[in-house]
């Protein structure tokens, strides 16, 4: 199971994007996720958390800081872009005018 604390804390930042992707099931193993978020933090700076895992399983937590919003958006696109060729689909977004929109 899934631990809580390893999830990025949820945000009532305006900024704020978030994505959600998951493989599709299969018979014999339960999907896998990846989740994407990005947030402004309180110094101004911007935080990418990408969390990936099986449902209902371990997960793992990796947390990147950008001092600058371009660089943060870059990364938060380049991580989705990648999760995306490897076959995730996106499962909920939410943020600046969707940020699978592109």
């Amino acid at each position: 199971m899934t631990d809580p604390s390893l999830s990025p804390p949820p945000s009532d930042n305006p900024d704020a994007m978030r994505l959600y992707l998951q493989t599709m099931p299969t018979s014999s193993e339960p999907p896998r996720y990846v989740q994407i978020v990005l947030e402004q933090d309180l110094l101004g700076g911007w935080t990418l958390y990408r969390e990936s895992g099986t449902q209902g399983g371990r997960a793992t937590l990796r947390r990147e800081q950008f001092l600058e919003r371009d660089d943060a958006l870059a990364a938060f696109e380049k991580a989705r872009d990648t999760q995306l060729k490897r076959g995730y689909r996106v499962m909920f977004a939410q943020g600046q005018e969707g940020p699978y929109s592109q």
